[in-house]
């Protein structure tokens, strides 16, 4: 793998396919609309289902990034990654720290970290990650137990922080915030409910794309 080229590729819309049952649609329909509709990353995010479910949904939601182009990311959990042949892993303050997974299988994967404050992105510098999450930015409903919004000059020192690696923004993630975000710093956002929550999952995600697309954005 390469890192930089790979890298680069983690700017964008990142998506998660979240199993929340409030939302209409299923993973796999998430990440299908999703890598429709442009996004360049498709997370999946299942924080209630077995593995079982999540192996079923994983090759799939796989098989349809590879299509589109998209990268496919599994979150918390590296060997359920490892397993699908998933592209990465995304890892929450909770979840195995980066550093303890051993090098041969962290060669195989894109590394991402969720931050939320000053402190937790300075213990990200000194890991073996390729990209950190930012936020919540905005407020959010889409978490059981949400942050409190961080809000735009925080997003700025968390770009500094980040020192060089890509940094995606999360929460609350509209397609009329993008500009603002972008102007912050960051390469990337993540959302969850824009696109899960979406009556039009494709059309939303094509918003997204488009707003990050837009000249100054």
């Amino acid at each position: 793998m390469s890192r930089p080229r790979e890298r680069a590729r983690l700017a964008g819309l990142h998506v998660l396919a979240d199993d929340d049952p409030r939302w209409k649609w299923d993973p796999v329909e998430q990440a299908r609309a999703a890598c429709a509709g442009g996004a360049a990353v498709v997370q999946l995010r299942a924080k209630r289902a077995t593995d079982r479910q999540i192996l079923a949904w994983a090759e799939p939601i796989r098989e349809a990034a590879s299509r589109s182009g998209a990268l496919f990311l599994m979150n918390d959990r590296f060997d359920l990654a490892l397993a699908v042949a998933a592209d990465g892993v995304h890892l929450g303050q909770q979840d195995l720290p980066p550093g303890r997974i051993p090098r041969a299988l962290r060669e195989r994967l894109l590394l991402g970290r969720s931050t939320h404050d000053g402190q937790e992105l300075l213990r990200a510098q000194q890991e073996p990650i390729d990209y950190v999450a930012f936020g919540p930015v905005f407020e959010t409903h889409s978490k059981d137990r949400p942050a409190p919004p961080r809000g735009l000059q925080r997003l700025r020192e968390a770009v500094a922080l980040a020192a060089g690696r890509p940094l995606v923004a999360i929460g609350g993630i509209l397609p009329a915030r993008v500009p603002a975000l972008r102007a912050a710093g960051a390469a990337g956002v993540a959302v969850i409910s824009a696109v899960a929550g979406a009556e039009e999952p494709v059309a939303a995600t094509r918003a997204l794309v488009a707003a990050l697309a837009e000249p100054g954005a």
